[in-house]
């Protein structure tokens, strides 16, 4: 006779860190808190709470979350390119370091630490694409340093780095809650026409649920949540996730 044991089985865990070494790439995660007369500007912490309210709701059959998945997963492999693009540009530019030179990279010697605390795949690609932001930093610095590139030249790299990021973040920050389900929607009903309004009609694919981001979670079909507007998750998760005081050489 086969004995029966209960199985209690927790969660599956992982400790997740992430090194940063100029100041650059952690102002891009901490972004900036409004204050009198300044804008608040939204950083990793804020785009990570809005990617995993969009998961949640894309779980609760949301087009609109659907919608909004495959529109950051399009953002994402746009700025990962215009990345790599920029890297390559600086690659070329380092060959013309004698070959007498060994340069070796130029690391922080008091780098930041952060704890990774992230619920969606597109967090993670995000985070992914902050370090080879944080790596382009490093080494248009070391450039401008061994006089490689200008001064105009290095901000330049720099700067273009940042859109790419702060672009998709801003992708991120116009995600509206819509609160409807694809039955709402194939209902033609008040939360539906409500939806349509404010937020237009989906593609038709998305819409029939034809068109899905690899990255989109899979349906659970029971009763939505209500879950209020992704500008108050993301400012409830607040901002800042690390401060750092030490000052960046060029090197």
């Amino acid at each position: 006779m086969a004995d029966h044991y209960q199985l209690n089985l927790g969660s599956l865990r992982s400790s997740i860190t992430l090194t940063l070494h100029t100041h650059h790439a952690a102002r891009i995660w901490q972004g900036r808190a409004a204050r009198e007369g300044v804008h608040s500007i939204m950083g990793m912490a804020g785009y990570i709470s809005v990617t995993n309210l969009i998961k949640q709701t894309a779980a609760q059959d949301d087009p609109y979350a659907d919608w909004a998945i495959v529109q950051l997963e399009e953002k994402l492999m746009q700025a990962k390119a215009g990345m790599l693009e920029l890297t390559q540009q600086l690659d070329r530019i380092r060959q013309d370091l004698p070959t007498q030179i060994d340069m070796s990279d130029n690391l922080n010697i008091h780098p930041v630490t952060l704890p990774l605390y992230i619920g969606s795949q597109l967090g993670f690609l995000a985070v992914y694409l902050l370090t080879d932001y944080d790596t382009l930093v490093r080494r248009t610095l070391l450039a401008h340093h061994t006089a490689l590139i200008g001064r105009v030249d290095m901000e330049a790299w720099i700067d273009d780095g940042a859109h790419l990021l702060r672009s998709l973040f801003g992708q991120a920050q116009r995600y509206r809650h819509a609160g409807v389900t694809r039955d709402d929607m194939a209902a033609n009903n008040a939360r539906a026409n409500a939806a349509i309004e404010k937020l237009g009609l989906p593609p038709i694919d998305i819409l029939e649920g034809h068109r899905r981001s690899q990255f989109a979670p899979p349906i659970i079909r029971r009763g939505a949540v209500a879950v209020d507007d992704a500008d108050a998750l993301a400012q409830e998760a607040g901002e800042s996730s690390a401060t750092v005081d030490e000052t960046e050489d060029e090197v």
